[in-house]
């Protein structure tokens, strides 16, 4: 009997065939990991908290790091997290080219450029020039919200997406006139359904890596969801090589989101898993104050580990066999599993604290 519509999942082999970019040392491109970004929300003047942050998100498993340089009176600052940082620095450039001149000085891995309020030709080709020099890569990265003036007519008859597309490929088109080809591409909307359109358009255009996201997606739940679609989306399409998740909230968060992402299509596994029921009324153990006391204590584990917190006997036992660590809720206990096999009966007072040193032993 055939099955319809029955479709493997998404695979490293199934990704987009593009070139490959370096940044800072970092592969970015098929035939290389999906790369977890974010970008810093401290005021770069300030080095020792800015590192700080970037630190922080190093530990959480970002990648690459984005740090605004918004100034002249920046740079010094700027020199000293690029020496000092963890990751390799791309430095978000708007408005003055010559600020993205003095970021490649500085020793940025990359820089971010935006066609929309960058300048002509003449300014993009003195950045290819020091580029090629100090062998950065550019990110162009179209946003809705800073097209072109000259695109906004377009936008309005033929489609956010299509004008997105079009700005795009005009910065394209003066790189490749310079046969500078390092390069990585942008397209961003607040608009999940035109943020994909355009990177499905742009696909059939161009050869070069994808960086994706959903810009100004909002706070953590709104965000989250967005972003989750947009990004989930083009990922399975096979559409993406670098990823940033954000959200109006600390950016630990848009890297905890965008690991989930990748695990949820089976791209990256990175820390623990937490299966949980959403409870109803046959559950008999308080379970959601101990998914939260077991999830924030897991947080730091870097090993992929799938543990389920199951609060009945209808699919708790199910579940908790096939996780590597389980629990499955009876009245007033849990049934402890570990590689699919029962352990032991546990006092639900005791559970968070069986289960955490059951899973230390398999970190």
């Amino acid at each position: 009997m055939k099955t319809v519509g029955k479709r493997k999942p998404p695979s490293e082999t199934h990704r987009r065939k593009t070139v490959s970019v370096s940044v800072g040392g970092i592969r970015v491109g098929s035939g290389h990991p999906l790369v977890v970004q974010s970008m810093t929300s401290t005021d770069t003047h300030d080095a020792l908290r800015t590192l700080k942050q970037i630190q922080e998100l190093s530990r959480a498993g970002c990648e690459l790091i984005r740090v605004a340089l918004p100034d002249q009176a920046a740079i010094p600052a700027f020199q000293k997290i690029v020496q000092k940082s963890p990751l390799p620095v791309i430095a978000d450039i708007h408005f003055d080219f010559r600020l993205a001149l003095e970021g490649m000085k500085a020793g940025a891995a990359g820089i971010r450029i935006n066609p929309g309020n960058i300048g002509g030709p003449a300014k993009i080709a003195r950045l290819i020039e020091m580029a090629e020099q100090k062998g950065v890569c550019i990110r162009i990265g179209v946003n809705a919200g800073s097209l072109e003036k000259g695109l906004l007519p377009r936008w309005k008859t033929e489609g956010q997406a299509e004008a997105m597309v079009d700005s795009a490929l005009r910065h394209v088109a003066i790189f490749e006139k310079m046969n500078f080809k390092n390069l990585k591409i942008s397209l961003k909307s607040s608009d999940v359904l035109q943020t994909v359109r355009a990177y499905q358009l742009l696909a059939k255009e161009v050869a070069y890596p994808f960086h994706l996201g959903i810009t100004e997606a909002g706070t953590i739940l709104s965000g989250t969801v967005k972003s989750a679609l947009g990004i989930g989306l083009l990922l399975y399409q096979g559409i993406g090589d670098t990823l940033r998740v954000s959200l109006t909230a600390h950016p630990r968060e848009e890297i905890r989101v965008a690991y989930e992402i990748l695990r949820a299509l089976g791209l990256r596994k990175r820390g623990v898993e937490i299966i949980s029921c959403p409870t109803c009324g046959r559950c008999q153990i308080d379970l959601l104050p101990l998914v939260q006391k077991v999830e924030k204590a897991v947080q730091k584990y870097t090993h992929p580990l799938k543990v389920a917190i199951m609060g009945c006997v209808v699919n708790g036992p199910g579940e908790a066999r096939e996780a590597d660590i389980g629990i499955a809720g009876g009245k007033g206990l849990g049934l402890l599993f570990s590689r699919g096999k029962l352990i032991r009966k546990v006092p639900e007072k005791d559970l968070a604290e069986s289960l955490l040193e059951e899973i230390k032993k398999m970190i």
